[in-house]
């Protein structure tokens, strides 16, 4: 077994304890309350949650999707949440040799099923996630370049300030984007910057083409705006596309349109 896949296989546990508090991020974010306090309870009859229940995935399956002392439907959202998270956190220990780089994209990628979540519910991308993420992430990335890792602190600035300016331009000219979005670019600009503009460029076109097919679907089914899917999503979706296949799908745009 490879030393990736070794890294991928510890990583995963890791990423169900990272997404079953990814769900309560989803869940009280939104609402102002605290991510810490109190414990999980159903939020039908309020009971506590037991530690046996609360078991990522397992608890959920062992409960049938219902609330143990009410009987009442636990959205699958949860499960889901939790092994999304999961597999992008050990994936980018699996697509990535530098664990320095590994840990930022691990990070990077275990919120993007939590804001997907939230802007779907909400139709906000919080300011809880997105300031400290716009700290904390160029400042781990610098202190990953000081310790020789494979990092670009030039093209993460440049990613920061075309994706996350580019959609700036367009809420300002086109008054449909909401700024979380573009915090949201920005964000984006300087995790996957840091790799390469190749990165940045495929998760822009990844978003708009995503946003794009889920525009038609919506025609099709006959959907008005109020009901479409916010732009966070395609973009949170963008990001996950880069990451793991911006090397292959630019070598692909390049030989075929460019070559």
């Amino acid at each position: 077994m490879s030393d990736a896949w070794l890294r991928a296989i510890v990583a995963f546990p890791f990423g169900l304890a990272i997404g079953s508090f990814m769900t309560v991020v989803a869940a009280r974010v939104p609402a102002g309350k605290s991510v810490v306090r109190p414990r999980s309870r159903c939020p039908s009859c309020g009971v506590e949650i037991a530690s046996r229940d609360n078991v990522p995935i397992l608890g959920w399956a062992l409960l049938r999707g219902r609330c143990r002392n009410c009987g009442a439907p636990i959205g699958i959202v949860y499960p889901l949440l939790e092994l999304g998270t999961a597999l992008l956190v050990s994936g980018a220990f699996l697509a990535f040799e530098s664990v320095w780089v590994a840990l930022a994209i691990a990070a990077f990628l275990a919120l993007m099923p939590a804001i997907a979540a939230i802007d779907i519910a909400h139709r906000i991308i919080p300011n809880r996630i997105m300031y400290p993420a716009l700290i904390a992430f160029p400042l781990y990335l610098v202190a990953a370049r000081l310790a020789d890792a494979p990092v670009d602190l030039l093209r993460m600035t440049i990613g920061f300030v075309v994706y996350g300016g580019g959609l700036l331009l367009v809420a300002l000219v086109s008054g449909g984007m909401g700024m979380g979005d573009v915090k949201l670019a920005g964000w984006i600009g300087i995790v996957l910057g840091a790799l390469g503009l190749r990165y940045v460029g495929v998760a822009a076109a990844a978003a708009i083409v995503l946003g794009g097919l889920g525009a038609i679907v919506a025609l099709v089914l006959g959907s008005g705006r109020k009901s479409a899917i916010p732009f966070g999503p395609y973009l949170a979706a963008g990001a996950v596309v880069a990451a793991f296949f911006a090397e292959p799908i630019a070598d692909w745009y390049l030989a075929t349109f460019l070559g």
